[in-house]
């Protein structure tokens, strides 16, 4: 097993990225920073992946930035903004990964863990599980495309609240403004994730690709079909995946689909 920092790992149709600095709560560095749109783009290579599942190892998801480089990192303007550019890059890549998206939570998702978790599409976590997004003690702020992906899990008056405030909320209360989508005893997280990932293992990878554009269209504000959308909608009808799907069903078997 690795002792990077952070890593990619491949186990049939799911690929994991692990977070993996456990003695500093995977405390994200600039260098993890730097390394997820190269693990990202690693992962898609795989032919056979249908679910990125994001995690930290031992116990914790991610308890923020590390703010032990800080005074590095934002020691002038030009290093704060490569620094800065570094984080809105593995970010931005998370949010449009071709695939659909999964961050499994368990104990700390702060700061730029709760930034990391939210480029995610979807969010499980455990009970015992604690989220904030902290920028306001630091005397910071959050960027503009952090705070859209906020206000579109929790809405604007839930963003307010956790950006104003900077104060953690447990799970159950990340349940029920929409900031997670799942809770459950922490004994049972890794078995939801897997019996996701075999749901998404027997669906099209190509209506999950083309679906996640979709979704970014209509978040990013288009509200009506134009060509390009009504495009992506009839290619489907002359995919691979769908001349399997509709056969498989005619035929009262599992469909066996390809790559997206």
């Amino acid at each position: 097993m690795s002792d990077d920092p952070i890593r990619l790992e491949v186990r049939g149709a799911t690929a994991h990225l692990i977070l993996n600095r456990p003695d500093k709560r995977n405390a994200l560095n600039a260098a993890m920073w730097e390394a997820i749109p190269v693990l990202l783009e690693r992962a898609l290579g795989h032919d056979a992946v249908r679910l990125l599942v994001v995690s930290g190892a031992g116990g914790s998801f991610a308890a923020g930035a590390d703010i032990s480089e800080f005074q590095q990192v934002y020691a002038t303007r030009e290093r704060a903004e490569a620094y800065s550019r570094s984080i809105a890059t593995a970010l931005d890549a998370l949010a449009a990964f071709a695939r659909p998206t999964l961050a499994m939570i368990e104990g700390a998702c702060v700061g730029g863990g709760c930034g990391l978790a939210l480029a995610c599409d979807l969010r499980f976590a455990a009970e015992g599980s604690r989220f904030g997004i902290t920028p306001g003690k630091l005397g910071l702020v959050y960027t503009l495309n952090d705070t859209a992906r906020l206000i579109r899990a929790v809405g604007a008056p839930a963003a307010k609240d956790m950006l104003f405030s900077g104060r953690l909320m447990d799970g159950s209360e990340a349940l029920s403004i929409g900031l997670v989508n799942r809770l459950v005893p922490p004994d049972r997280l890794a078995g939801e994730v897997d019996a996701y990932a075999g749901l998404l293992a027997a669906t099209s990878p190509n209506s999950a690709k083309v679906t996640k554009q979709l979704i970014a269209l209509v978040e990013a504000g288009q509200a009506e079909d134009d060509e390009a959308t009504r495009a992506l909608f009839l290619e489907a009808f002359s995919s691979a995946d769908f001349q399997e799907g509709y056969r498989a069903f005619l035929e009262k078997r599992a469909p066996q689909f390809g790559r997206g």
